[in-house]
């Protein structure tokens, strides 16, 4: 009896033995954890890194070239005829001056539509529009490089007003006027320039007026080719 009970404290013995063993063993094979480095605040970078990551990103915009590209030289010259130089890109504006026939004058800009160029008046500091539409004007260089021009300053619109009972026609505008009765049909607006006019309800269409027209202006038709003289309500 003695003997068994050795017995079995001496298996229970080995089997916590073995235990004991065993447990050591998994625990030992358990992989260390991998050294983790802190992160370095900025106050303990170097001073020269420091100041490379606080540089603004825009710094290197801010240099302006002190020296400007000049523009492209652009010249227009007047062919076979005078051509007026107005004070807007339109023949609604007033005519300013004239660059004659064999005249040349240093291109500005140019409109939008690329119909119109602002010039340096010869003789002057003043500056102008020219026509290229005209036949009569000729551009020397590449028009395309220079500055494109956006109207503003829109022209103040001109009037013809007929107070007769007649029919009258605008040369060289071929424009045709009704008469007072037909108001307010009897006003149109017509550009800056010399004009004529004809009573064509009286046999030969004799002339009646000649005028001279500006912005803002307003000219009355007050006599027919019969002498009538009537003054506008």
């Amino acid at each position: 009896m003695q003997f068994k009970k050795r017995q079995t404290l001496l298996t229970l013995l080995l089997i916590a033995t073995l235990l004991s063993g065993c447990m050591r063993i998994r625990v030992d094979a358990l992989p260390t954890p991998p050294t983790v480095e802190s992160a370095q605040s900025e106050s303990t970078l170097p001073a020269a890194a420091t100041s490379a990551q606080v540089q603004p990103a825009t710094a290197a915009a801010t240099k302006v070239s002190a020296t400007e590209t000049p523009l492209p030289t652009v010249t227009i010259s007047a062919v076979d005829g005078n051509v007026f130089i107005r004070r807007g890109p339109d023949t609604a504006y007033n005519p300013i001056g004239v660059l004659y026939q064999g005249a040349s004058a240093n291109v500005l800009q140019r409109d939008v539509l690329s119909k119109w160029v602002e010039i340096i008046i010869p003789n002057s500091d003043d500056t102008g529009w020219v026509s290229l539409q005209t036949k009569y004007s000729k551009v020397d260089g590449d028009l395309a490089s220079l500055p494109q021009f956006t109207i503003t300053d829109w022209p103040v619109p001109a009037y013809l007003r007929n107070c007769s009972l007649h029919q009258m026609y605008v040369m060289p505008a071929e424009v045709l006027v009704p008469p007072a009765s037909a108001f307010p049909n009897n006003e149109v607006w017509l550009y800056p320039g010399s004009y004529v006019v004809y009573d064509i309800d009286v046999p030969g269409e004799p002339e009646v007026l000649q005028f001279e027209m500006r912005e803002g202006k307003v000219v009355e038709i007050l006599d027919d080719g019969n002498g009538e003289h009537r003054k506008c309500r």
